[in-house]
């Protein structure tokens, strides 16, 4: 009788197993991946996607991090690489789908998709600009620049037009903008070599100028332009056939963001085979750049800096046919927070 009494009701019992239970369960979906909804299923097949990048930069460490060390495999995604120089060529190839996502700076093609192009931006895990303006050793401040030329990769891109933008704030009328084509690297070539006498570039570029005796007599960002980095746009082909492609693309980038912030010697080994730069110095400083000081982990486009970006491009003479509305796509950001991707992710809601 003493026994019976002792022994616990069967309702207390349960009451104290029921919430172990479900710890214990929270704890299985987590080791098994299913907190995170957006990954391929086993057994799914893999999905073989191109992807053009319009430069060679510092900018794209996520992309090149993520490719790296196998992020989109856990998607079922393949990716394809392609380097396409220019942003008015990346939209052509992206609006023709023969790319199915470009990964591009948004202020380099946001007066192409304003005039029309076929394409939206649908991810922007960088915000800010991070062009300085390098220049030789005899070049110290902007009016040295006088006479001397600039180099640029093609006429009407974004390193153009930021240029026009510079010296016009300035008033320098004597200073030629010279087209060039090709890589930021190869520009920084032709400054040492002493074809062009200065050029706007990007970390890590600034960082192994100064070490070769390169001066930076300019940062872009005292422009003060509403600017947008580097972003994943798509078609609309891509969404409207391909939607949960789409998506999972953009978890992977928001998954690769945290990847390089938690990992940045693997973040830095893919920027550095990328910009054949080995000197850690100097990869260092385009991880500070675009792995912590510009980096927008929510990945949404932020829909008053496009706007005001339409207006710069109206302004410079681009024919404007599309409303900023029209340009972007915010739904598959924001469902990585409804889902509570990013919260799983990061331990706390994304700012």
């Amino acid at each position: 009788m003493e026994d019976n009494k002792s022994a616990m009701p069967i309702s207390e019992s349960w009451s104290f197993i029921f919430p172990i239970l479900a710890a214990l369960l929270v704890l299985l979906q987590a080791a098994t991946g299913h907190a995170n909804p957006f990954i391929a299923k086993t057994g799914e097949a893999t999905t073989t996607v191109q992807v053009a990048t319009c430069a060679v930069s510092g900018g794209f460490v996520h992309l090149y991090t993520a490719m790296d060390n196998g992020i989109f495999d856990k998607y079922g995604i393949k990716i394809e690489h392609k380097f396409i120089s220019g942003g008015a060529m990346n939209l052509a190839a992206l609006s023709a789908d023969e790319v199915s996502f470009l990964y591009c700076a948004a202020d380099g093609t946001i007066p192409g998709l304003a005039s029309g192009v076929d394409g939206k931006l649908i991810a922007s895990p960088l915000i800010g600009l991070p062009y300085v303006l390098l220049a030789q050793k005899d070049v110290k401040r902007l009016e040295d620049l006088k006479g001397k030329n600039i180099g640029v990769s093609r006429a009407g891109d974004l390193d153009d037009r930021l240029m026009k933008t510079m010296l016009k704030k300035f008033n320098l009328t004597d200073v030629t903008i010279r087209p060039m084509g090709g890589s930021q690297p190869e520009r920084y070539n032709a400054l040492m070599a002493g074809i062009i006498q200065a050029a706007p570039v990007t970390p890590p570029l600034d960082a192994r100028g100064k070490k070769d005796g390169l001066n930076v007599v300019y940062n872009l960002k005292d422009l003060n332009l509403p600017f947008i980095y580097s972003s994943v746009h798509t078609n609309p082909k891509t969404m409207k056939e391909r939607s949960q492609l789409v998506q999972r693309f953009v978890a992977a980038m928001a998954e690769s963001v945290y990847f390089a912030e938690k990992n940045p010697e693997k973040a830095k080994i893919s920027l550095s085979k990328m910009l054949k730069i080995p000197e850690l110095d100097i990869l260092q400083s385009a991880y500070d750049t675009y792995a912590v000081a510009l980096i927008n982990r929510s990945m949404t486009v932020p829909a008053n800096a496009l706007a005001e970006a339409v207006d710069v491009a109206r302004e410079t003479g681009t024919n404007v046919r599309k409303k900023p509305a029209e340009l972007y796509d915010n739904s598959f950001a924001e469902q990585l927070t409804k889902s509570g991707f990013l919260k799983e992710l990061w331990g706390t809601d994304p700012h």
